[in-house]
């Protein structure tokens, strides 16, 4: 499909790439991986003809389309969602629209015309072709490509400038995959999308037909999407044909086995110099020095690849709360009309590492503003004793000192003790060499949260409340975040989408949606093993977090509203069952007839009388355009 010959490419006056041969099969999906600045994101352009390599081949497979997903820098307007993805598949409209003209054409054309042979084979070709593209599914296939993603049903008529930065990225994430080029480019494709569009991405690339080179900061989609890791280090592409949990144990035992051979090969080099060394002068041993100065300048020097300095940093012991450290009671939320948070109770004890998990605008950053103490319309928000606490939002950023330096910024919150850790911690959140000089306006904004993020771990609180801390940061980063907060010994309340890093610190899930919270006492797997059981058998009504002071309804009357109230939830979702098995099996009925249509539309015979040709074309668009209302319906379901 794909292959590097002699690959070199300078950047800046030092070498990127020098002289890299590399090989992609049909079908592969690889991960690239390595330290930022090796030139990760640079291949992926030079792969997609964005940027020109200096020297070498690129050659590709007869045929071949390429794809590229950036990480950042498209936005679309002036269009309607729906239509906007639907130009990915342009090639398709041109031969729906061209196939509409045939029809009229041959409906106009007699019969003994010898145009109207010529016309009929050009349609049996063309719908074919057509056909086997899947041109007939194309809006049902866009529409499920949408609803994968997050996107709403009502969002397909809106128009995409409506839609904010992470979207952007989402609808252009949507095109790439209807056009499915031969070899996929993903550049950050998990950057902004909920652990929902994760997982369905997930599914789907591991069903894609063709080849995929991704780089991701997610631990685990690497581990469920790719089968081969590609590191980009020390200008060369070094293999390895595994999982990304598998290749991090390859690769230390590779760099082990490089380190033994490295240590002979420097002996024997000592060797070799401490002889021309002592014996260079001396007439009798020229010969022989000749020979051992030839014998080091063949010597190809063994290189190890760098290791990242091991960061381990403690947060200041912070002061000791009591038992509870946060209670809500009875919490509404809303904005205007929309209740976002409904009578909810939450408990949140000492030492617990809470995880808030839902769909995007679910409500988990609203819960946890109110946790922090922004304003709500009804109920109660408790303190516990001595509870200090610390919050890290989205904005964070906002509240830094755009005068100051990146180093100064930090220096004005760490205590006096971490003083001498500054420069590590600044390098563990990607912070390193001149980039600690700058000044805090001139940062980007993904930079500006990592350095809000390193500030709050160097405050003295015993609750931290964390809105994607894992946001803008890379493996290495993420490690390092992940093993300082299982350490902590306060309490975390937090919201990410990494489920490596919410499986790794978890203690506890709660699950925010219709504005309600349900609590699996677990880490992660624990809350995915228990939401499959569930879906396995009969759904149970969403009932709200129990707290030890949970309020009791005033009246009998209030009682007995609140049970007619979950008895109509419960009807809801049983008619909501029953008609999604309704809906399951008309779909399978009519797409057994579309594709006996579509058997007997394959015969050529079939268009020899252009009354039943035009009756059955009519037939297979009425029944396509059926079958996606149905799969519309269902997915609202």
């Amino acid at each position: 499909m794909l292959h590097l010959s002699s690959l070199s490419k300078d950047f800046a006056g030092r070498p990127l790439f020098s002289g890299i041969s590399w090989h992609l099969k049909k079908g592969e999906r690889v991960g690239l991986v390595g330290e930022n600045g090796a030139g990760k994101s640079t291949l992926m352009k030079i792969i997609a003809g964005l940027v020109e390599h200096s020297e070498g081949e690129l050659i590709f497979a007869k045929g071949a389309t390429v794809g590229y997903l950036p990480q950042d820098g498209i936005v679309t307007r002036g269009r309607g969602l729906l239509a906007e993805v639907m130009t990915a598949l342009e090639d398709l409209q041109g031969m729906e629209r061209e196939l509409a003209d045939l029809t009229g054409r041959l409906e106009t054309t007699p019969h003994d015309d010898p145009e109207h042979e010529a016309l009929l084979e050009r349609y049996g070709r063309l719908q074919e072709e057509f056909r086997l593209r899947g041109g007939y599914a194309m809006e049902a296939e866009a529409c499920r490509v949408l609803d994968g993603l997050g996107f709403l049903t009502t969002d397909r008529g809106r128009d995409c400038g409506e839609f904010s930065g992470g979207w952007q990225m989402r609808i252009a994430l949507a095109k790439l995959l209807l056009k499915k080029p031969n070899v996929l480019l993903l550049d950050e494709p998990t950057n902004h999308l909920d652990i929902e569009a994760r997982n369905w991405l997930e599914g789907y690339l591991q069903e894609y037909p063709h080849s995929v080179i991704l780089v991701s900061h997610d631990r685990f989609f690497m581990d469920q999407v790719c089968h081969r890791i590609t590191e980009v280090w020390n200008h060369a592409l070094t293999d390895y044909h595994c999982s990304y949990s598998r290749y991090l144990v390859e690769r230390e035992e590779r760099v082990a086995a490089l380190r033994e051979a490295k240590r002979r090969q420097d002996e024997e080099v000592q060797k070799m110099e401490d002889f021309i060394g002592r014996f260079r002068y001396k007439a009798d041993k020229a010969s022989l020095v000749q020979s051992r100065i030839k014998q080091l300048e063949k010597v190809e020097r063994i290189v190890l690849p760098p290791e990242r300095k091991k960061i381990r940093f403690r947060f200041p012991e912070p002061p000791k709360s009591g038992r509870v450290v946060m209670e809500l009671r009875g919490v509404v939320k809303s904005y205007g009309a929309n209740v976002v948070l409904d009578r909810i109770d939450l408990t949140v004890e000492k030492g617990e590492r809470i995880a808030l998990v839902g769909h995007n605008g679910a409500g988990k950053s609203t819960l946890m503003g109110v946790l922090a103490g922004k304003p709500f319309q009804q109920g109660e928000r408790v303190e516990g004793h001595n509870v200090t606490l610390d919050y890290f939002a989205q904005d964070q950023a906002q509240e830094l000192n755009p005068d100051r330096t990146v180093h100064d910024e930090i220096l004005a919150d760490a205590p006096f003790a971490m003083v001498p850790q500054l420069r590590d911690i600044l390098g563990a959140f990607l912070f390193s060499g001149d980039d600690i000089h700058k000044k805090v306006a001139v940062l980007s904004g993904g930079e500006r949260n990592r350095l809000a993020l390193a500030k709050m771990l160097l405050r003295p609180s015993n609750l931290l409340l964390m809105d994607e801390p894992t946001n803008h940061l890379d493996l290495f980063s993420k490690d390092v975040l992940l093993e300082a907060l299982k350490a902590f010994p306060g309490t975390v309340v937090f919201v990410s989408h990494d489920r490596y890093f919410i499986d790794g610190l978890a203690t506890r899930v709660v699950e925010v949606e219709e504005g309600r919270l349900t609590s699996y006492h677990g880490d992660y797997e624990y809350y995915l093993a228990k939401k499959s059981s569930s879906a396995d058998s009969s759904v149970a009504p969403v009932l709200p977090i129990p707290g030890p002071q949970s309020p009791v309804p005033d009246s009998k009357e209030e009682r007995l509203r609140q049970r007619e109230e979950e008895k109509s939830r419960q009807r809801d979702e049983k008619r909501r069952l029953k008609r999604l098995e309704e809906l399951e099996a008309v779909i399978a009925a009519e797409e057994e007839r579309l594709a006996e249509l579509e058997a007997r539309m394959a015969d050529p015979a079939f268009f020899q009388d252009p009354e039943a040709a035009r009756r059955g074309g009519d037939e297979h668009a009425a029944l396509t355009v059926r079958i996606a209302g149905l799969y519309e319906e269902w997915g609202g379901l």
